[in-house]
């Protein structure tokens, strides 16, 4: 059976300040936090924070909502549906963790952004399209925090 990596978190409460500020949104502390933010539905003004942590609105569009979507939100002043605010914090942990890891966030974007072999040469960022894709993104992440690939 394949050994399965897990990104051990020497400060959880730092991470998930980072997340927080990637969605715009205080006082998450748990993936219970996270949970109750989607179904509660995010902001639209999540999506302002993420472009200003980095992601450009290309690939806001690409990864969460498309552009008139996001248009009428902003308009009628509707929050993001639930699947929406999914795949925004999707986006946020990824981004988040790559953050974390790589200790810079220009690092992390960098990274982010670089076709990788593994995937057959799609960018990470790519990846994470589905959850499936981002879970093999969080295990190479994984993997580089644990010495195993650099």
């Amino acid at each position: 059976m394949p050994e399965t990596h897990t990104l051990i978190e020497p400060n959880p409460g730092g991470f998930y300040a980072l997340l927080g500020g990637r969605l715009g949104v205080h006082r998450i502390r748990s993936d219970r936090d996270l949970l109750a933010l989607v179904e509660k539905r995010l902001p639209a003004s999540a999506i302002q924070s993420l472009v200003r942590s980095g992601l450009s609105n290309a690939e806001v569009y690409r990864l969460i909502v498309p552009r008139r979507t996001l248009a009428h939100r902003f308009a009628k002043h509707q929050p993001l549906s639930k699947e929406e605010s999914d795949k925004a914090v999707r986006v946020a942990r990824i981004t988040a963790l790559a953050e974390q890891v790589f200790g810079e966030p220009e690092r992390a974007w960098r990274w982010m952004r670089k076709p990788k072999r593994q995937f057959a040469a799609k960018t990470p960022i790519e990846m994470l399209v589905t959850e499936a894709g981002a879970r093999l993104v969080e295990e190479l992440i994984a993997q580089i925090d644990d010495g195993m690939i650099s």
